[in-house]
């Protein structure tokens, strides 16, 4: 096991002992009142039974109110080690074997990390924009922190989260004070999450920065749907068709296992579209794609590369059906995965992504040609159609995989 047992795993640990055969719960469905002020001392959750806030005692009145245990008892179910029925909470008995398992309860409680929203984030009279929207926000947070090498500063995190959220929202119209009161919360809600996981042991905060730990970030891997080392991988040349002067193709490793859908995103990423647009791979003769609609696709997300596919092979990936981008891909050899590797991951390529709506590859070409000749009596249109100052910014030829992998690595769990 890479790091220390994190205290969250003790706690679940004694949760699930104390519960034993069963325990009755509330009408509501929570850990009853006498049950909870032993279960405060016996996990040390840290919750104050009865607060007494000046001069004044406050009652508590239900486990509801006990943020700590209310969140273990509910992580414990989501990772399905708890359940309830009868009005009783039960031991999920074919997963016991987990609490003798450290690295596999940790897992498992950090796979369970999108199910409990409710539990971790609540921001009192007003509600975050994270609460409402948590599993992007979760992600957001995750992705940000695995992408970097150092330490991030808790306001990058903070700033993350708010960006991947808000755009949900219309904000204009808010006050300055209440704007500032909304983000208040968000950071209030991020702090949260940000102490569960490290009393998971899966993040490290040493002053006003936060790093994954090495468990952390192998359980991050994990969530993106990243390969294990030994695990299958594919080698595979994404070319654009139709496309020369330079010719555009990305060579990538990609999870054996990733389904077409998610293959999408990574075409997309390492080409540097910006996935305006329908899209459609055509395997033997058989289109998939996104389900519902007129169009009769398969199911792309029900399919799997490795599963359709051996080494020699070829198939076609369509974006943006006005423009007809055609991908021929190549399926060239199976690999294994290494450690210390991202996936997926551009090995190699060449030219710079067309810009989108140009017309596809005829239009592209005539593109090139408009731009290289200042007398073109449309050259300056199209400078300012792509917002470029002069025409020596345009460069078809420019490509590195190191900007590939930089969007790759940012690419979001499915």
């Amino acid at each position: 096991m890479g790091e220390a047992v994190g205290r969250t795993i003790e706690q679940v640990r004694a949760l699930v002992g104390w519960v034993g055969a069963g325990r009755k719960l509330t009408q509501t469905g929570r850990v009853t009142l006498a049950d909870a002020r032993a279960l405060v001392e016996i996990l040390d959750t840290g919750d104050r039974m009865d607060p007494v806030i000046g001069d004044r005692t406050f009652e508590t009145k239900s486990s509801e109110e006990l943020y700590h245990l209310t969140l273990l008892v509910e992580w414990a179910k989501a990772a399905r080690l708890l359940r309830t029925a009868g009005g009783r909470l039960l031991p999920v008995k074919k997963n016991a074997k987990l609490l003798d398992r450290p690295d596999e309860l940790r897992r498992a409680l950090f796979a369970a990390l999108p199910h409990i929203g409710p539990a971790v984030t609540v921001s009192g009279w007003l509600e975050s924009l994270f609460a409402h929207e948590y599993d992007r926000g979760l992600r957001a947070l995750l992705q940000r922190l695995y992408a970097a090498t150092t330490p991030v500063p808790l306001s990058d995190l903070q700033e993350v989260v708010w960006q991947a959220v808000s755009p949900l929202y219309v904000l204009d119209d808010l006050s300055p004070d209440r704007l500032r009161h909304l983000r208040t919360a968000n950071d209030h809600d991020i702090q949260r999450v940000l102490k569960a996981l490290a009393s998971l042991g899966t993040i490290r905060v040493a002053g006003e920065s936060a790093e994954l730990t090495a468990d952390g970030r192998t359980e991050t891997a994990r969530m993106r749907g990243e390969p294990e080392p030994g695990d299958a991988v594919l080698q595979i040349l994404v070319e654009l068709a139709d496309v020369d002067s330079p010719r555009v193709w990305r060579r990538l490793l990609v999870p054996a296992a990733i389904s077409l859908d998610r293959l999408h995103s990574v075409i997309q990423d390492a080409m540097g579209w910006q996935s305006c647009h329908m899209h459609a791979f055509t395997i033997d003769g058989v289109q998939y794609g996104r389900p519902g609609g007129e169009l009769g696709f398969r199911d792309e997300r029900t399919a799997t590369l490795a599963a359709l596919l051996e080494p020699g092979t070829h198939f076609v990936y369509t974006y943006d059906f006005g423009d007809s981008w055609e991908h021929l891909i190549t399926v060239e050899r199976f690999e294994t995965a290494s450690a210390g590797l991202h996936y997926p991951h551009c090995m190699d390529g060449a030219g710079a992504c067309p810009p989108e709506d140009c017309g596809g590859a005829p239009g592209y070409s005539d593109l090139k040609v408009i731009l290289a000749d200042p007398a073109h009596e449309e050259h300056h249109a199209m400078l300012a159609w792509l917002g470029l100052r002069s025409a020596t910014e345009f460069a078809p030829g420019r490509f590195t995989p190191d900007e590939a992998n930089a969007r790759l690595l940012h690419l979001t769990a499915p």
